[in-house]
């Protein structure tokens, strides 16, 4: 299964660090968002606007405690569908 072909709910994984590039309004530039290997739940899915065939994804990823985080703005190439063992 491929990250275009998820649907909202589904389970996904950070595929590497992600890390605040300062789009975040309130966030710090440079901050670590998502550690790589994250579980998280795909909250929406959009576009865009002058790209329309660029897929953005809204993430919800899990703390240490399991509590799901604030929506962070994912790229395809951030995401993975299985996570990575042995990391």
């Amino acid at each position: 299964m491929k990250i275009e072909d998820l649907e909202l709910g589904d389970v996904v994984y950070a595929a590497k660090t992600i890390v605040d590039d300062g789009s975040i309004p309130d966030g710090v530039e440079g901050e670590i968002l998502a550690e790589a290997g994250t579980r998280g739940v795909l909250t929406l899915i959009g576009h865009v606007e002058a790209e329309p065939h660029r897929s953005v994804f809204l993430v919800r990823f899990e703390d240490k405690n399991m509590n799901l985080g604030n929506p962070i703005g994912c790229w395809v190439e951030d995401l993975m569908v299985e996570p990575r063992l042995g990391n």
